[in-house]
């Protein structure tokens, strides 16, 4: 059963915390797997606004755990305690997987984890967190940033991604979707904070393109250009170009590259599909390019992210 830690003292934010106890403490029903063994861990009583919250442990049982989160850090202008500090050093020693919820990065860079690492935060705080630590490579556009052993997410709802990132690697995309639908949020947001600093979407049911997403959604199976999307929402090229990236912060055909890859992570963990037929039903065209894509964009091959997560799983396949 894998452990989660959550590292708590005086200055940490309600919402990150309560998003992270969520996922990490709450198993969606009939997923089949073991869920996570979740402590809160701190140096005593934390109080929280008019709450005051009771940890398990003291903060030297990070160390033991699989991985720790520390979640969004009130004050940005405030040090985190030597206390907290001393402990997620050890636990990143001792091999934890270390996660901070949007100003949490703040803690982790005090701590030395962030050094000659690419990270993110909220995006307010990025440039404060640049100044104060130039030895760390702050990426104010991402969502989230997966470092392998440390990873950093944006504002707010951001730390919601990343806690279902985190569930995606260690229990496959049907899992974290399962996590998605309980919450009532989507399991993957395209893009990055920029669409939230500038022009969001409008959710008027006139906009240009909300119904062309679920019309490409619907379509991965068949080749589609710019041109075929232009012409459906009604667009020139140049325009779609535009709304697409004020919308997603990418590019229509790299968006629809990322669909076209999380179709086949599900592919690959619920059907007994060969790849040949994987790579049609997503719009690939053959296994070669399936291979390619997928390689460059998750850093394994096809077949070993099958046997990865049908292990996770419990649903030992062959492929």
């Amino acid at each position: 059963m894998p452990s989660v830690a959550l590292a708590v003292t005086d200055g940490m934010l309600h919402f990150e915390l309560a998003v992270a106890h969520e996922v990490f403490g709450s198993a969606p029903d009939a997923v089949g797997v073991p869920w996570y063994d979740l402590t809160v861990c701190g140096p005593g009583p934390v109080p929280f606004g008019p709450f005051r919250l009771a940890p398990d442990h003291g903060l030297d049982r990070l160390a033991d755990a699989g991985t720790v989160v520390v979640p969004g850090w009130a004050d940005v202008d405030v040090e985190p305690s030597a206390e907290l500090v001393g402990a997620l050093r050890a636990a990143h020693a001792a091999g934890a997987r270390i996660v901070s919820l949007c100003t949490g990065a703040f803690v982790l860079a005090a701590a030395g984890l962030l050094d000659g690492r690419r990270a993110t935060t909220h995006w307010a705080h990025a440039d404060a967190l640049a100044a104060r630590h130039p030895e760390v490579e702050v990426d104010p556009d991402v969502l989230y940033v997966d470092g392998g052993s440390v990873l950093t997410s944006a504002g707010k709802a951001a730390a919601l991604d990343l806690c279902l990132h985190v569930v995606r690697l260690d229990h496959g995309s049907a899992v974290a979707n399962a996590v998605a639908r309980r919450l009532v949020v989507p399991p993957h947001r395209s893009g990055g904070q920029a669409q939230f600093v500038t022009a969001p979407v409008p959710a008027q049911d006139d906009h240009p393109l909300t119904a062309l997403f679920p019309w490409i959604v619907e379509r991965l199976d068949r080749p589609l250009t710019v041109e075929d999307l232009a012409r459906r929402a009604g667009l020139s090229s140049r325009q779609l170009t535009r709304h697409f990236r004020a919308a997603t912060g990418t590019t229509p055909l790299q968006w629809l590259l990322a669909q076209r890859i999380r179709r086949a992570q599900e592919l690959l963990e619920r059907t007994d599909d060969g790849v040949d037929a994987i790579a049609a039903a997503t719009g690939m065209g053959t296994a070669t390019t399936l291979r390619r894509h997928f390689n460059r964009t998750l850093g394994v091959p096809p077949d070993s992210y099958r046997r990865t997560f049908r292990t996770r799983t419990g649903a030992m396949t062959p492929v």
